[in-house]
Order: C-alpha cells, then structure tokens, then sequence
C-alpha cells in the first residue's frame, strides 16, 4: 500500500501519513504531487493520455507525474514517476524545480501542493516506453497542439501550468533565433 506524508500550509512534513488516494483530508492538512514538463531538443512537450479506466478525468491529456511516497522528497518522486510512466530517465537531463503551487478543496478533502519541474533533454518517440496501466497514449506535442488537447479533451493542471508553458514557449522562440542554448536553460517562476 503506498503512502504519503502529510504537510501543512508552509509544505512542511507533520509526521502523519495518509493512504494514497484516501480524500478524508482536514482543513490546512496537504499531500505532495509532482509534475514534469518533459522537452526534447526542439522545445516539444511529452505529453499522456489518461487511460479511459481512470476514475477521476479519465481520456484527458496531462504531463507525467504523480504522488509523492512517504519520505520521498519530490526529485526523486518525478524522476520515479517519469520513468515508471514514459521510461525517460531524466536524472541527468538539464533542468529542475521550477515553482510550486498550491490548490485546496475543503469541499473534497483533498488539498495538495504541485512541485513542477522542467527537463530538457535529446529522445525520440521510439525511446518512449509507456506504462499501459495508466498511459493510453502519447505525443511530442508543441504547445499549440497542447492548447488543442485541453480544448477538445481536456488537459490535467492546463491553468495551473500554464505560466510555465508560456515562459518555456518565449525561450523556445529565443532558441530558433540562436539567442538562448536550451542545454543551460533553467528557471524559477
């Protein structure tokens, strides 16, 4: 059974432990979850389809990621989810944390913090193993395919990450024009 560890309002750990998946969150209590924003060369997303089994936003696109194991800090939480999910080892991709964002939802019982991440790095579709059990599909998508997805489909956190998108976008645009070399790329939001 996997487990997380409770923060509270600062994201900092209480010392308690929750069932994963298990929304009987009280006021001011929060679990972590992370996010990568996978790039290759040419400045595309990796991005997943959500396999149609899926309780909650089942068929929607998202970015890989997930919960966060109890004791786990949240590096090791997306370089375990990104390569449990596409099987890309980003450990030594260029990149890392770029901000955080925080949503609650007393009405659900389930508050969380998002630690999102940035990694760059040289793979192609053939390099992509997909986990079957959570991944229906996926795709090298530019940034306007993704703003399609989450018109026509929906895009798991598309408003939340989408100030990321936007700064990505502008420095993929200074990259064709030779001004920024992507492989020093990093940022804090």
């Amino acid at each position: 059974m996997e487990m997380w560890d409770i923060y509270d309002k600062d994201k900092k750990r209480t010392g308690k432990l929750m069932k994963r998946n298990d929304w009987n969150m009280k006021p001011g209590e929060f679990h972590l979850t992370v996010i990568g924003i996978v790039q290759d060369l040419e400045g595309r997303f990796l991005v997943t389809r959500r396999n149609l089994d899926k309780e909650w936003a089942a068929g929607w696109w998202e970015l890989p990621g997930g919960g966060v194991n109890a004791g786990e800090d949240s590096k090791d939480a997306i370089i375990r989810e990104i390569k449990e999910e596409v099987g890309i080892d980003v450990s030594n991709a260029k990149g890392g944390h770029i901000y955080t964002y925080k949503n609650e939802s007393p009405e659900e019982k389930n508050n969380y913090f998002v630690d999102v991440y940035n990694f760059v790095l040289d793979f192609k579709a053939s390099d992509i193993k997909v986990q079957e059990e959570e991944v229906l599909e996926f795709n090298i998508a530019t940034f306007e395919e993704i703003q399609d997805y989450e018109k026509e489909i929906g895009f798991l956190h598309y408003n939340s990450l989408k100030p990321a998108f936007d700064k990505i976008k502008k420095w993929v645009c200074y990259r064709k024009r030779n001004y920024l070399d992507i492989k020093k790329l990093t940022f804090k939001i």
